[in-house]
């Protein structure tokens, strides 16, 4: 079966919808129906006649249409009942949000078997347990939590969905927006390699995430990551990297962390790239997702402070980049338009007396040096107008990287336009840097 159902059903049923808000199976309830699901949706609570405006039923027996796509939230020694019912209703796929399955030891273990064994009879596929769900904004379903529905083309997929969502989260307060989130959970039946394999022929997506804690099968995986980075970028966080790290990832999903080193390699030959943490996973995506990719690894560095220059400048040669000389046809156009004191090297200071204006020529005369492919663009002090002259040069051909910090409430407006704009701002210049590395590894 295709993994299609679980991102553009037709129909969907929430088994365990609440009337009670601040209930989990209430909250999911009302995140489908504010994310502006059209297809059927369907309640399923013995003890309510309606839940926010549609009609209860008390099994998914009992729906009179066809449901394609089921969202499980009731005790865990429930399921496989419910799983068995699903199969009667001849349901395609079903997300157990549910926790209480193996990752709690013995008892839940023989459940999840039970669970799986009741969908493979009715060949039911499976997202889950012990997760946080699925949201596919492209067809208006947060079958998860919180609720977020700004679009993009970040598609997510966490064995933590706290990870998940706070890339989510991040995604959308900055307009960059996400195309679809899966928290694996205990991944019993659908994992992080089906997910590859389907994201990476999936149009809306143009960058994976993943966090993954272990794999199944790591022949597979490379396979199957191997043709992925082919059509597309794949960042990769990684727990469990430590032998403490490895015995939490037990506890957590009950997952194999492995050997670190073995992962690295193995990330490396098929060209995933690797972030550090949570941060950097969302800002190497934000990158993909929003920067022109570049020509090159010739980088100049732009900056009106001269320690956001000197991060900048170490950032770029930890991850080997080329801060190339500064041109001298560039340098003597600059020489004759820039104040004295600024600093015609790379990184180019302008000091705290720079302007949009003083912006603007820079990269004007840079744009005409075909050597130089990138430019880190610092602006460490409240500057209006600025957005316009990066617009006006961010599809210029070359690659753009915008930094912001110390500008105050300017900073904030002017951040807001470019990202109105989609144009990505970073706050930290080796975070940008960083990204920038990303997209050139690519």
């Amino acid at each position: 079966m295709s993994l299609k159902s679980f991102f553009e059903p037709k129909s969907v049923a929430v088994i365990g919808a609440s009337r009670e808000p601040g209930k989990l199976g209430h909250e999911v309830f009302k995140n489908i129906i504010d994310a502006g699901f059209k297809g059927e949706l369907y309640p399923i609570n013995p003890k309510a006649d309606e839940i926010l405006g549609r009609k209860c039923y008390p099994s998914i027996k009992d729906v009179p249409s066809d449901v394609e796509l089921v969202v499980v939230i009731v005790p865990a020694r429930f399921v496989p009942q419910v799983i068995a019912d699903c199969g009667l209703k001849a349901v395609r796929a079903v997300i157990v949000i549910s926790s209480g399955f193996k990752e709690t030891g013995e008892a839940g273990m023989e459940l999840e078997r039970q669970m799986l064994a009741e969908a493979h009879k009715a060949g039911i596929r499976i997202i889950g347990p012990n997760c946080q769900g699925v949201n596919s904004t492209t067809s208006g379903l947060c079958a998860s939590w919180p609720l977020v529905t700004t679009k993009g083309a970040i598609s997510i997929v966490s064995q933590s969905g706290t990870v998940g969502a706070a890339l989510e989260c991040w995604a959308a307060d900055e307009g960059v927006g996400v195309c679809k989130f899966v928290a694996l959970g205990n991944k019993s039946d659908v994992d992080e390699i089906e997910l590859l394999e389907y994201l990476a022929d999936d149009s809306s997506t143009k960058v994976i995430a993943l966090y993954i804690e272990g794999v199944r099968d790591g022949r597979k995986f490379m396979e199957v990551a191997r043709d992925a980075v082919r059509k597309k970028p794949v960042v990769v966080l990684k727990g469990g990297r430590t032998v403490k790290g490895a015995e939490a990832v037990l506890s957590h999903t009950r997952s194999l962390a492995g050997v670190d080193k073995i992962f690295d390699a193995a990330f490396k030959q098929v060209g995933i790239i690797r972030a550090g943490g949570v941060e950097e996973l969302y800002d190497i995506c934000k990158g993909f997702a929003r920067l022109p990719p570049p020509k090159g690894k010739n980088v100049v560095v732009i900056t009106s402070s001269g320690g956001a220059g000197i991060l900048a400048t170490d950032a770029s040669e930890e991850m080997d980049l080329n801060l190339v000389n500064l041109p001298d046809k560039a340098r003597s156009t600059l020489k004759e338009k820039l104040p004295p004191e600024c600093a015609l090297r790379n990184p180019l200071d302008l000091t705290g007396s720079a302007t949009s204006q003083m912006y603007d020529e820079v990269l004007a005369a840079l744009g005409a040096e075909p050597e130089v492919h990138s430019v880190v663009m610092i602006i460490g002090d409240p500057m209006s107008g600025i957005t316009e002259v990066i617009l006006k040069h961010f599809k210029a051909g070359k690659t753009i990287v915008p930094v912001m910090l110390g500008g105050g409430s300017v900073e904030v407006e002017e951040r807001a336009k470019l990202q109105r704009a989609n144009v990505p701002v970073y706050s930290d210049p080796t975070r940008a840097v960083r990204a920038l590395a990303a997209l050139m590894r690519h």
